[in-house]
């Protein structure tokens, strides 16, 4: 096995664990609650491996938590060094804030929004967007830890109309936020097309709170991010937060906007 797992490499190993144990696709997906038509896909790299799916291969082929292992690893080298504390203090975080002016924000992204918005950059290989839409989803899972973490998300009316992708993805992108923001925990809140220009607008930005009650922030910008833990900084942002919030719509006010401008994207 290579010292750094590529996404290549999980797939052959899935692949060589499942034939090992006499296994047919189906039968694989019987035992995990996947369906064939799944197993298949992850096998040959049309979809990507979801860490639920990799889970429960560890535990059908009791396999020692071996692919889990694997898919933490391409995370970690999949991520750019700058990202790597913040990832863990996401993980950490009792509750996290997220704004972001221009796109869905990542914990919220589906597969197809987020292969979309890689690969327009021309920047990455066809195998570094799939690895990178692996690492996203998996980082998805702190939405649905235990505890799971309280979770507010606001972003722009323009983001749900501006499109990514094609039709298909932005419809189910849409839906997709209405299905998660729906749970307890989560909170999807959209600022209007007709409010005025506010100081959130100068770029996203990223609250968190750690169970130890430390307060953190993160920012992006056009290269790479950075942790923020300067009290008058978060502090800063914080007062930015309640700028955005304070434009936003209602949680509930926020889902119809949601799902009529899904329905534009039919």
């Amino acid at each position: 096995m290579s010292r750094i797992p590529t996404l290549t490499l999980l797939r052959d190993q899935l692949r060589r664990a499942r034939q090992a144990r006499g296994l047919s696709q189906e039968e694989l997906g019987k035992l995990v609650s996947y369906s064939p038509s799944y197993v298949s896909a992850v096998e040959t790299g049309q979809s990507p491996a979801r860490p639920d799916y990799l889970a429960r291969i560890d535990t059908a082929l009791d396999t020692g938590g071996l692919f889990i292992a694997m898919l933490e690893l391409i995370r970690f080298h999949a991520a750019p060094e700058w990202f790597r504390p913040w990832d863990e203090n996401e993980r950490e975080a009792t509750a996290l804030r997220w704004y972001d002016p221009t796109v869905v924000p990542g914990l919220l992204q589906t597969e197809g929004y987020a292969r979309a918005m890689l690969a327009l950059s021309g920047e990455l290989t066809a195998e570094e967007v799939e690895t990178r839409v692996v690492t996203r989803l998996a980082r998805q899972e702190v939405l649905t830890a235990t505890p799971r973490p309280q979770f507010v998300a606001v972003l722009e009316e323009h983001t749900l109309r501006r499109q990514v992708g094609d039709r298909a993805v932005m419809r189910e992108q849409l839906q997709h936020l209405l299905a998660v923001g729906a749970e307890p925990h989560v909170h999807v809140r959209v600022v209007p097309a007709d409010a005025p220009w506010h100081n959130g607008l100068n770029g996203p930005f990223i609250l968190a709170r750690l169970g130890s009650g430390a307060e953190l922030a993160h920012l992006d910008n056009q290269l790479r991010g950075q942790t923020v833990d300067s009290p008058s900084d978060v502090a800063a942002l914080e007062r930015r937060w309640e700028t955005v919030t304070g434009e936003a719509l209602p949680r509930r006010q926020s889902a119809r906007l949601i799902e009529e401008v899904a329905q534009t994207w039919t």
